[in-house]
Parts: structure tokens; C-alpha cells; sequence
């Protein structure tokens, strides 16, 4: 059998978050987000500013297709030959649309690409338990739905951690020379409760941070390094958090990316690059709140900023997920492949364990060790 076969796998699922498509998406897209919160539509009109002033339109969508095609013609260039699909969370395509289809399409077994690259509750599990949903959905009409697996976190893999050194040595060289080797690297993700962040990752690493924090310190680090040896400065770095959504009372992760941009300034700091290391491409988080307010809190204070490049489609973070197909499918028929990883926390798991990431309020989640559908 080569070694590029995708066997036992039939079908990649490219699962992701969704997003509006035009004016009239925005408060139905949000509707969707917090069904069962109680937010109010006037909460949501509010909220959805952010859209509108990008024409109500999220760049994600237009971005999963330009990944859809790029993995497409990528496993088609080396003879990998895997059909893939594209489903949603929350707006069209929507999964449990997919999943039908896949159905229907005969797959069997799929293999799960969600784009989030670290352990969480929301970049994990939920898509897990969104999974669970859709795959009752479809036993309650009489179907017989595929297997689901999922791919590990990619966090550290080289098709990742390649571009994204790639995307802050381009940055740094966007910042006047005279301020280029004292630029201090910000490196930012999207804030979540404390609390979630605590239970993150498999239950013998809870504790403060969890996995989240201790994967996005990790691939930090890494990146620090590899533009330490690229440029040969060694640029002082920080972990800080965007996006905060939650209520005021409940702790979550910190600093802010613009208090952080703030203390900087009042600092001494030369220059900064904000490092989206969190985001796997230019989403409504890193177009609105650091290209519009982050960059725009560092123009109030005089400090030179810009911010990198995430991975977007770049063909060397679409050869790490060809790669990490043919990982998962040698696993699955009984190999011992090669788990590319940097740093020092090595490659993540391939299943979830039984108390990885939990909820509030336990609910089923496909893709785990605790899976109702096997």
C-alpha cells in the first residue's frame, strides 16, 4: 500500500466556524452564535457593527474556500485520493447539511479538520459536540452517518510554525530600520474564561492555563527562536489576549492586546509586532480587532506597530494538513508514522481523552475517547 494512501479514511471534512456573507446575515449569523444565551437582537445589532463596517460581510468563508481548493489540489498533485467537504458551525454550508451529504455520498470513515490549532473548549470540544448533534440528527431521520475522527492540534507542526516565522520576518522588516532590532514580538490569541483555560487539554494538564496557554507559550517560544536565528536578535516577546466577549464579572484570560500596546509605549518600547499566533487566517478577530483597533490605539501612542501574516492557504500550512492526513490514516491502519513536531511539548493526541476540554453542562462529543458514535 503507499505510503500516500488516505485508507481507512474516505472523505476530509473541513470544519469551521462560518460567518455573514452580506448585511442582512450579520444579526441571523449572531442569533446563531448565542442561541440559548437570552441576548437580546438589540445586543446583537450592536455587536454586529463590527460586520458592518466590513459591509456586512466575514472574510472567513472566502477564506475556507481558498483553503478547500488549495487542499484539494494539493492531495490531487500527490496522488492522495481523498474527496473533501466543507461544513459550518453556524452559518451556511452548515454541517449537518454535510454530514447528509456525505451520507448520501456513501463515506464511511471522515477525517475532521477544524480550523483551530490549539486545545479548547470553544476550538475543540464544541465542534466535537457539534459533531455529536449533527450525527443524532441524522440517525433520528433513519440514516447511517460515517465514523468521524479528528486531526490533531497543529499548533507546533513545521506547516505551521514555517509561515508564520515567515509572516513576522516580513512584519519586521515592514518597520522603519531604526527601530527594527529593539521590535518586541506581541503574540496574540483570542482571550477565553479563565476558567475554560483552566480545564483545557487532557484532565493531567489542568491547572492554570491549561493546554491552551501552555500551546500558544509553546509555539511563542518557537517562533521566537527561528527569528532569533534568521535575523540574529533575539526579540523580547509576550503572550496577550483579543476579543473578549464575556461579561465583566467573570475573569478572563489577560492582558488586553491594546493595554498591553499601552503599557509598551509607556515602557520605552521601540516597536511592535502583533503575531495573530492564535488564528489560522485573517478572520473578523484579526481584521477588526487588530488591524482596526489595535493598530489604531498604536498610532494614538506614537508606537510603531504592523502586524504579521497568518497561515491563511500558504502551500507549505496545506502540505502540513496533507501531512497530517497521511499520519492519522498510517495510525489508524496500525503504522507508526513519523509525528512531526516543534518545541518541546511534541506532538498532541490524535483522540480527545475522556475529560479534554469539558463543558459547563456535559453534552455528547463525536471524534473522543468518550464518543457515543464509534
Amino acid at each position: 500500500m503507499s505510503d500516500a494512501t488516505a485508507d481507512p479514511y474516505d472523505a476530509l471534512l473541513l470544519l469551521s466556524f462560518g460567518g455573514p456573507e452580506g448585511p442582512e446575515d450579520v444579526v441571523p449569523f449572531l442569533e446563531n452564535v448565542t442561541r440559548g444565551r437570552g441576548i437580546p437582537r438589540e445586543r446583537l445589532e450592536e455587536v454586529g457593527q463590527h460586520y458592518f463596517l466590513f459591509g456586512g460581510v466575514s472574510p472567513i468563508n472566502e477564506q475556507n474556500r481558498e483553503l478547500l481548493a488549495a487542499i484539494r489540489a494539493d492531495l490531487a498533485e500527490h496522488g492522495v485520493d481523498l474527496p473533501v467537504y466543507w461544513g459550518n458551525r453556524n452559518w451556511a454550508p452548515y454541517l449537518t447539511d454535510t454530514l447528509r451529504e456525505l451520507t448520501a455520498d456513501g463515506r464511511r470513515r471522515v477525517l475532521v479538520l477544524a480550523t483551530s490549532a490549539y486545545a479548547s473548549y470553544s476550538g475543540c470540544r464544541q465542534y466535537r459536540e457539534n459533531l455529536a448533534e449533527s450525527l443524532a440528527v441524522l440517525v433520528e431521520e433513519g440514516l447511517n452517518p460515517p465514523r468521524v475522527d479528528k486531526l490533531r492540534h497543529c499548533f507546533n507542526h513545521p506547516g505551521f510554525v514555517e509561515p508564520m516565522t515567515e509572516g513576522i520576518l516580513a512584519a519586521l522588516a515592514e518597520l522603519p530600520e531604526e527601530v527594527r532590532a529593539d521590535a518586541q514580538l506581541v503574540f496574540t490569541t483570542h482571550s477565553i474564561p479563565t476558567a475554560a483555560a483552566d480545564t483545557s487539554g487532557p484532565p493531567e494538564v489542568h491547572g492554570e492555563g491549561g493546554a491552551y496557554v501552555a500551546q500558544h507559550l509553546d509555539a511563542a517560544r518557537t517562533l521566537t527562536e527561528r527569528v532569533a536565528e534568521a535575523t540574529g536578535t533575539r526579540h523580547p516577546w509576550q503572550l496577550v489576549y483579543q476579543s473578549r466577549s464575556g461579561p465583566p464579572h467573570i475573569p478572563w484570560l489577560e492582558p488586553d492586546i491594546c493595554d498591553h500596546l499601552t503599557a509598551l509605549h509607556a515602557g520605552g518600547a521601540a516597536a511592535a509586532v502583533m503575531v495573530p499566533v492564535g488564528f489560522v487566517s485573517d478572520h473578523m478577530e484579526v481584521l477588526y480587532d487588530l488591524d482596526t483597533e489595535a493598530l489604531a490605539r498604536a498610532r494614538e501612542l506614537g508606537l510603531p506597530a504592523v502586524r504579521s501574516a497568518t497561515v491563511g492557504a500558504d502551500p507549505r500550512f496545506v502540505a502540513g494538513i496533507r501531512e497530517l492526513v497521511l499520519e492519522r490514516a498510517a495510525t489508524e491502519r496500525g503504522a507508526e508514522p513519523v509525528r512531526c513536531a516543534l518545541g518541546p511539548l511534541g506532538p498532541s493526541h490524535d483522540l480527545c481523552p475522556v475529560g479534554c476540554c469539558p463543558a459547563r453542562t456535559a453534552k455528547p462529543a463525536a471524534a473522543g475517547a468518550d464518543s457515543p458514535y464509534v
